[in-house]
């Protein structure tokens, strides 16, 4: 059996304009070691991340103590938010059409679409493995619906707030058994 733990970062520094590069808050910081203390207890193989400062960030610590590399992936990456990407009426329309992207933005199918296939790529690669990814509530968001239609938009509003949140899909090959949440603290955007 392959265990996939997603890790959604911790708090960011809403203060911070450039996306890819914003980095933790001094909160995010300090919840950093809640989240090495799930993983370091596990015998994790190997470590992912999308390639944004916060999700590397977020798993840095527990990455270096077990001495493995942090992969990036950019299909891994975040939704891209266009305009008025996070007000809730576009939140609630993405989900309620997965083609749908308000101007400037990307759509939830695209975001699936992209971090499933890399999700199967690393399965492939890692079977019967123990394996960490870096992640943004988004991106888990559409993995868990792809594989549970039940985890909708009041799935995603439910762990919106959760920085950091961890949750474990466990996999045969690439076919899906099942998920466990590890840990959800609930921040916001802001300190």
């Amino acid at each position: 059996m392959t265990h996939v733990f997603f890790v959604r970062h911790a708090q960011p520094d809403i203060s911070w304009k450039d996306d890819r590069t914003k980095p933790l808050s001094e909160t995010g910081w300090a919840d950093r070691k809640k989240v090495m203390e799930i993983l370091a207890r596990m015998k994790i193989d190997c470590f992912y991340s999308s390639p944004y400062k916060r999700t590397i960030d977020t798993i840095s610590d527990c990455a270096a103590v077990l001495n493995k590399e942090i992969h990036t992936d950019e299909r891994l990456r975040e939704r891209q938010a266009g305009k008025n990407g996070y007000a809730i009426e576009m939140v609630e329309k993405r989900w309620e059409d997965f083609s749908f992207c308000e101007p400037g933005g990307e759509c939830l199918a695209s975001v699936q679409k992209r971090n499933i296939e890399a999700l199967n790529e690393i399965l492939t690669a890692h079977r019967d493995e123990n394996i960490v990814i870096g992640t943004h509530g988004t991106a888990l968001s559409t993995i868990i619906n792809y594989y549970d239609p039940g985890f909708n938009c009041d799935g995603f509003k439910r762990i919106w707030f959760w920085m950091p949140y961890i949750v474990r899909l466990d996999f045969s090959g690439t076919g899906y058994i099942g998920r466990e949440e590890l840990l959800a603290i609930e921040r916001g955007y802001h300190d």
